[in-house]
């Protein structure tokens, strides 16, 4: 399956990159899945909001985001956050 290029960064420092199968973010127009290929378009992420990278072989990281935004051209998906907080998976279960 073809990859997408992420970047997740906060004001202060990079928090993740590499490649993901799939980027679930949630927008102020509404939840967001981007897979490889997908149209160009900036939005801005709603708040609070999580968004999940998806990785090859089925290992998913998720992050607690405020404020931002997030922007998605041919090179890959870059998503500027204000502030960026890794989810603890086990608190989820």
């Amino acid at each position: 399956m073809a990859q997408l290029q992420v970047e997740l960064v906060s004001v202060e420092e990079k928090i993740w990159t590499g490649d993901a199968e799939m980027v679930v973010a949630r927008t102020t127009e509404g939840e967001l899945g981007v897979l490889p290929g997908h149209a160009p378009l900036l939005g801005q992420l709603a708040e609070p909001g999580q968004v999940r990278i998806k990785l090859a072989g089925g290992e998913q990281l998720s992050y607690e985001v405020t404020g931002g935004f997030l922007s998605v051209t041919g090179s890959g998906v870059t998503v500027l956050a204000e502030s960026a907080t890794p989810v603890d998976a086990s608190a989820t279960h």
